[in-house]
């Protein structure tokens, strides 16, 4: 039992190192990690295994391995309101990730074929609007979970831009699957061991794209009911948004600029002297098999000519050079949430102010 990168001891230094081993490749996908406590989604007596670069399941719950979260993310190539469907959503934690990228006008559905699952997921997500400054900082795509076996979506639902399966998909399967794509849309999945990328790129074309060499457990196959029937599984409808959201959402907006502008006005337009940096020598590792808990095994990269050239390469990282730093300097204040603050100070109804944050509760 290993992981692809090594543990780290916060959310932000397991995001360091997933940096580190080129996992994490853009700064919307860093965000969005950042923003989010991995371990918020563990059970309490589990959480010392949070930032470790493995899988974790208990019962029905289950949380992939953060280097394969990373490479569907990065392989997504998410955008600010496109359309997303999560298939078997799990615990919400990847379906909130892309929320922060998707926006307040995207779309995001989940489907999971167990109920308990779905209202761990709703506890998390209900924990996260309510207690993160993090929600604070993006206009956020709340995820909608539905129940039920998403090999039997309905027919007439409407197609997605993303489409993500977090569970291995047989040969027979490819194409259904293929058919929940829009055109020009992309499907992430585990397909014959490889975690795939496919590119709808026409009505009947399409582009594939080994990442990964992976193993997860299988699709469950539908259970038809005593009549032969099966359950279908019909998708939250895509509503437009009312306008007293719409209000909301050019509001904050609006705060968040006012914000910004404060800040670079007390800031100057002086440059601060630039941090000084010394470089140090880091050598890549290519990692072999390594095995995950509950049958998910990531096996190796998927090696290109550039990944052969470059095994045992040694890189140059600039890093900034540590300063003495003072006892007092040890401890940072926490973070000041300037959108709450700007917010509770505006001469309004309370009311009013608490739908600006969403009724939350911090």
């Amino acid at each position: 039992m290993g992981g692809a990168v090594s543990a780290g001891e916060d959310n932000d230094e397991l995001i360091d190192n997933l940096k580190e081993a080129q996992y994490i490749r853009t700064e919307l996908v860093e965000q969005a990690f950042r923003a989010i406590d991995r371990a918020d989604y563990y059970l309490e007596e589990f959480k010392d295994n949070a930032y470790k670069d493995l899988a974790w399941k208990h019962g029905n719950i289950h949380l992939s391995a953060p280097c394969i979260y990373s490479e569907v993310m990065e392989a997504l190539d998410l955008q600010p309101g496109l359309s997303f469907l999560n298939l078997g959503s799990g615990t919400g934690y990847l379906s909130s990730m892309v929320g922060l990228i998707l926006g307040p006008f995207g779309v995001n559905h989940g489907v999971e074929l167990h109920s308990d699952v779905i209202e761990y997921a709703k506890q998390k997500l209900d924990f996260f609007i309510k207690t993160s400054d993090s929600f604070d900082k993006f206009e956020f795509c709340e995820p909608s979970f539905v129940i039920g076996n998403c090999l039997e979506i309905s027919p007439d639902c409407t197609q997605y831009d993303r489409v993500y399966c977090g569970a291995g998909v047989q040969k027979e399967h490819e194409d259904y699957m293929k058919n929940l794509l829009k055109v020009g849309g992309i499907l992430v999945m585990p397909l014959e061991e490889k975690l795939t990328k496919i590119t709808r790129t026409g009505p009947s074309a399409w582009e594939t794209k080994k990442i990964l060499a992976v193993s997860f457990a299988p699709l469950i196959q539908p259970n038809h009911t005593d009549s032969g029937k099966s359950r279908l599984v019909h998708l939250p409808p895509v509503a437009v948004r009312s306008l007293q959201d719409l209000a909301r959402i050019a509001i904050r907006g609006t705060i968040k600029k006012i914000i910004h502008q404060e800040a670079m006005s007390k800031a100057g337009n002086g440059l601060k002297n630039p941090p000084r940096f010394k470089r140090r020598r880091l050598r890549r590792r290519r990692m072999e098999t390594i095995v995950f808990l509950d049958k998910e095994v990531f096996a190796s990269r998927i090696s290109t000519p550039s990944d052969d050239n470059n095994n045992s390469e040694d890189i140059d990282e600039e890093r900034p050079e540590e300063e003495e730093t003072k006892p007092s300097e040890l401890k940072p204040d926490p973070p000041v949430n300037f959108l709450r603050e700007k917010v509770l100070s505006l001469p309004l109804p309370d009311p009013l102010k608490y739908y600006l944050l969403y009724y939350r509760e911090k």
